[in-house]
């Protein structure tokens, strides 16, 4: 599939609100829909691009990233991007977007209603999980095992909910179809009004003797490790999608997702501030005026760093590629170290001495080293005003 721009293909402006972005995905797809379009593979291309667009401008962190950095920032196996609609079926998409399509589509239902027929169960639900990471595993990347508790498929009946396979009778109420419909005559025409079966729940089929391990349900509650890999470069609010890792489904139906959130640890040594890090470095008098080298903190152990002679206090000194590697390989941030010069309260009568001493010297007057400081056309404005 063409990755043309997201706007382009839905036909409209960057600064587009929801319902207009709703308006005109509807319009597309509708258009497009491979029930009026049938065996029309360009067709086919047109529904998925423009679904696949509608995923990414709807939710407003993909739509963030995808200004910023457009489809590269869309990448990285599930952090936030785009999902791919190249090999999806049409009931994904219509389930999917179900708040775009509402009930059947063009009268018959169609695909959508194959969903609600015998032996699909219901879906499960989406699950979310919040994991806390150091500015280390945030640099380079980690991978995370997590323990979830959550539902997961039935073993003994493997997801069915009934004893044997023969425990299983087609539903009288809807005749195993899952669904009822309720006709309704009116003076605009005739009505239809389709809807899940109250007997089967939409499943076609009851259970006659049930698993005594799940008691039908086909799921039981149960801990699962689930390994995920988080990118470098991720921040506190991000989220990756586990697919299909969340609650499993009655009765066979599709699990839900995994969403986990990303949070931030506070660090001891360093500050944040998108890719770069900052650490407070504390010098005393001496080594500020003459000068020194010292070992500092980085997320990787530690390194030295000169100071140069005369070093002032709120100096910035810089450190390249010690901080973030960016997301989706978008470069290394740096490591900045903040020059604090240590003032001491108090003075034995010894320090004093020394102190006082140093009080008169002409290199001490902070108003003489301004004027030597001044830089040549400063000194020549003086001279004319």
């Amino acid at each position: 599939m063409s990755k043309r721009d997201y706007y382009e293909v839905l036909g409209v402006d960057k600064n587009a609100g929801e319902a207009e972005l709703k308006k005109a995905y509807r319009k597309l797809a509708m258009k497009y829909h491979p029930d009026r379009n049938k065996g029309d593979d360009k067709a086919e291309i047109k529904f998925k691009e423009a679904s696949e667009a509608y995923e990414v401008l709807r939710d407003p962190q993909k739509r963030q990233r995808y200004d910023q950095f457009g489809h590269s920032g869309m990448n990285g196996g599930g952090f936030g991007g785009a999902s791919d609609f190249t090999n999806a079926d049409f009931e994904d998409i219509f389930s999917r977007f179900s708040d775009i399509f509402g009930g059947d589509i063009f009268g018959g239902g169609g695909r959508r209603q194959s969903r609600s027929r015998r032996g699909t169960g219901r879906p499960g639900s989406d699950m979310k999980l919040r994991v806390e990471l150091t500015l280390e595993e945030i640099a380079e990347g980690v991978e995370k095992t997590l323990k979830v508790k959550k539902q997961v498929k039935c073993d003994s009946c493997n997801g069915t909910g009934a004893e044997t396979e023969s425990d299983f009778e087609t539903c009288s109420t809807c005749n195993g179809v899952g669904e009822v419909r309720q006709v309704s005559r009116t003076m605009f025409g005739q009505f239809v009004n389709v809807q899940p079966c109250p007997s089967c729940s939409g499943e076609g089929q009851i259970i006659k003797n049930k698993c005594s391990d799940c008691g039908g349900e086909g799921r039981k509650r149960s801990e699962e490790n689930i390994k995920v890999n988080i990118p470098s470069g991720v921040s506190k609010g991000n989220y990756i999608t586990l697919r299909r890792q969340g609650n499993a489904g009655v009765r066979g139906g599709e699990p839900g997702d995994l969403i986990v959130l990303i949070e931030e640890k506070e660090h001891e040594n360093f500050e944040r501030d998108g890719n770069d890090i900052y650490y407070d470095l504390h010098l005393s008098i001496p080594d500020a005026i003459l000068g020194t080298e010292v070992q500092v903190p980085t997320l990787k152990g530690k390194a030295k760093v000169k100071v140069e002679p005369g070093t002032q206090p709120g100096k910035l000194l810089r450190m390249r590629e010690r901080g973030i590697k960016g997301l989706n390989n978008s470069g290394t941030g740096d490591q900045f170290i903040k020059v604090h010069v240590y003032v001491p309260k108090d003075l034995t009568d010894e320090e004093r001495k020394h102190v006082e001493a140093l009080r008169g010297e002409q290199h001490f007057d902070p108003s003489d080293a301004e004027e030597r400081e001044k830089g040549f056309f400063s000194k020549i404005k003086d001279v004319f005003s």
